[in-house]
């Protein structure tokens, strides 16, 4: 069970709550190797670790071989044994990344991507290099078992498929029968990622497709219980979802936590804080207060008030409305 990288989202407090919950690794927001480099002090905040983080994977983006590799070795030597994976971006649909040859671009370049994972792999004395890829670049042009075969042949040791093409951004639905097709080929772990939003599709994925590890994105927003979710019915037990009042006591924690490192940070809390309250009675009125939050004290005081309008209420799993019929058990 793992936490996908996720820009702007898996900060070190959300990695605290998510590997608390049960995750068994987590990310790091994708990395600029690039900025790195120039020595940006924003993208080296990004390899901070939170209090008592033990292991985390870092994902690095660019499209250089010897800056991916040689940013690669500093990584190792800044964080030590507390680093359990070096990750290549090769899935990250974003135009501004794209348009520069990063991430999912490099789908179109099959042999510069092989010579950065032989570059990365080369820099680093034990770390393991894994690979984060979609189905393909354009709709239609599916090419994730060769090139998923090319990473392995350059000395990947694990391969995570998303379900989608480049070009669908977050659209449509993941094909999950692509994960299966690369787990059939190749002979490292490969992680399947793509819509899983509870506890019970992460169980069809691993079923449906043979994959070794389920990676979570969206499904852990505002849900860090959805690890411990996966872990109960895998181990054949079922777990409750969490009450109004265990929701909101997270969302304060997650602040309060954020709050004591940089108060500053409050601000990149208001998505979070979105997410947690999606679902709740009077959550129309609150998303709009939330974009004028500015202290700890606006967050507590507005979940207080939610807590109030519904104290002990079930929220369904899947943020929205309805859970889904399928996760229904759960």
């Amino acid at each position: 069970m793992i936490l996908a990288p996720m820009a702007g989202v898996t900060d070190a407090v959300f990695r605290r709550l998510c590997a608390e919950a049960g995750a068994d690794l987590t990310f790091t927001e994708m990395v600029s190797a690039k900025g790195l480099a120039y020595r940006s002090q924003k993208t080296r905040a990004m390899l901070s670790l939170g209090a008592g983080e033990e292991r985390v994977g870092v994902q690095l983006f660019g499209h250089e071989p010897s800056m991916l590799a040689s940013q690669a070795a500093m990584i190792e030597e800044l964080l030590g044994d507390h680093l359990a994976c070096i990750d290549i971006n090769m899935g990250c649909p974003a135009r501004k990344i794209v348009s520069k040859g990063d991430g999912a671009a490099l789908l179109k370049e099959p042999e510069l991507a092989s010579r950065i994972v032989v570059c990365v792999k080369e820099a680093l004395s034990q770390t393991l290099v894994t690979v984060k890829m979609r189905r393909g670049y354009e709709m239609g042009n599916d090419c994730a078992v060769d090139f998923a075969h090319r990473m392995e042949e350059a000395g990947a040791d694990r391969v995570t498929v998303h379900g989608r093409f480049a070009e669908q951004l977050y659209h449509g639905r993941a094909d999950w029968g692509v994960i299966k097709r690369v787990k059939e080929a190749l002979s490292v772990p490969v992680c399947g990622n793509g819509d899983v939003k509870c506890a019970g599709d992460a169980l069809r994925m691993l079923d449906e497709t043979g994959c070794d590890e389920v990676m979570v994105a969206r499904g852990a927003e505002g849900n860090p219980w959805i690890f411990a979710q996966i872990r109960a019915l895998l181990e054949g037990r079922e777990e409750e979802p969490p009450t109004v009042a265990e929701r909101l006591e997270m969302a304060r924690r997650h602040a309060r936590l954020l709050a004591a490192g940089n108060p500053d940070d409050l601000r990149a809390f208001r998505k979070h804080a979105m997410w947690y309250v999606t679902g709740l009675s009077g959550a129309s009125a609150a998303r709009e207060r939330i974009t004028h939050c500015e202290t700890l004290r606006d967050y507590e005081l507005l979940f207080d008030e939610l807590e109030m309008k519904a104290r002990d209420s079930v929220l369904p799993l899947k943020r929205g409305a309805a859970p889904n019929p399928e996760c229904a058990r759960i």
